[in-house]
């Protein structure tokens, strides 16, 4: 996979978000599920760590869910959300962090929690 490694410190701002581009990547669970984990965290964490959570969020955490989780995390999901530029990932660490204010999330979290 193309290394998308991003530094959060490289001195350019937060992107706006666009909401064409924002309600297509929450039109997935797994992209919701993800962005929420990693809106609570305070800096990269490990791609392991969150397929590790929405297998659990999914039931059954089986060591076959996860192994499933994190390949569709890897090649689907988060190549998806590089794109948007919702997220950096380091690829020699495999850890995956938040690069726009969780702040700029909330609101659409708000629209999906209400639409549930």
């Amino acid at each position: 996979m193309k290394s998308y490694a991003i530094d959060p410190d490289d001195g350019t701002d937060s992107p706006d978000i666009d909401p064409t581009t924002m309600f297509d990547v929450l039109s997935n669970e797994r992209r919701q599920h993800a962005l929420r984990y990693l809106s609570h965290k305070p800096a990269a964490v490990p791609l392991g760590d969150v397929a590790e959570y929405i297998a659990v969020h999914e039931g059954e955490p089986t060591r076959d869910r996860y192994e499933r989780v994190l390949t569709g995390l890897y090649h689907l999901h988060l190549p998806h959300l590089l794109e948007a530029a919702l997220v950096t990932y380091d690829d020699d660490q495999q850890t995956v962090g938040l690069r726009v204010d969780d702040d700029e999330l909330r609101p659409y979290f708000d629209l999906l929690t209400t639409a549930e």
